[in-house]
C-alpha cells in the first residue's frame, strides 16, 4: 500500500504551483508570483510545512540566499494521489470503472496508447 498523499491547504497548493511553474525559487520571487502580496513569514512558514511533508526541499546557494524547489513533479504528484483513490476506494475495479467513464475520449485514446506500448521492465 502506498502511503497517503499529504493534504495541501489553500496556499501550499498555491505556493507548490509557483514551484512546478518556475523551478526553485526564493521566498521573495515565490510572492511576487502570487496573485496576492503576502508577508515572507507566511511564504516561509508555507515552505516549512511543505518542506516537513517532504514536498519541498531548501537549495542553498551563496551567502543567505534560500531557494526552494518541489521534490515531486506536478505529474508524479498527481500520479501519487490517484494511486492512493484507487488502494482506499473500496472496489478497485469499480472506482476505475468510474474514473475512466468520466474520460474524453482524447483521454481514453491516450491512456489505450499507454496501455498498448511495451511497459518498462518488461519484456514486450
Amino acid at each position: 500500500m502506498t502511503s497517503e498523499p499529504q493534504r495541501l491547504g489553500p496556499l501550499e497548493s498555491q505556493v507548490l504551483n509557483v514551484l512546478w511553474q518556475a523551478g526553485s525559487c526564493t521566498i521573495r520571487q515565490i510572492i511576487n508570483h502570487l496573485e496576492r502580496d503576502l508577508a515572507y513569514t507566511t511564504i516561509a512558514t508555507v515552505l516549512g510545512n511543505l518542506e516537513r511533508k517532504e514536498l519541498v526541499a531548501p537549495l542553498r546557494g551563496q551567502g543567505k540566499s534560500v531557494s526552494y524547489r518541489a521534490v515531486l513533479g506536478r505529474e508524479e504528484h498527481a500520479a501519487s494521489v490517484m494511486s492512493h483513490a484507487l488502494e482506499t476506494g473500496g472496489d478497485r475495479a469499480a472506482s476505475m470503472r468510474f474514473f475512466v467513464q468520466s474520460m474524453s475520449a482524447e483521454e481514453i485514446e491516450l491512456l489505450r496508447g499507454f496501455l498498448d506500448s511495451p511497459q518498462p521492465g518488461t519484456d514486450a
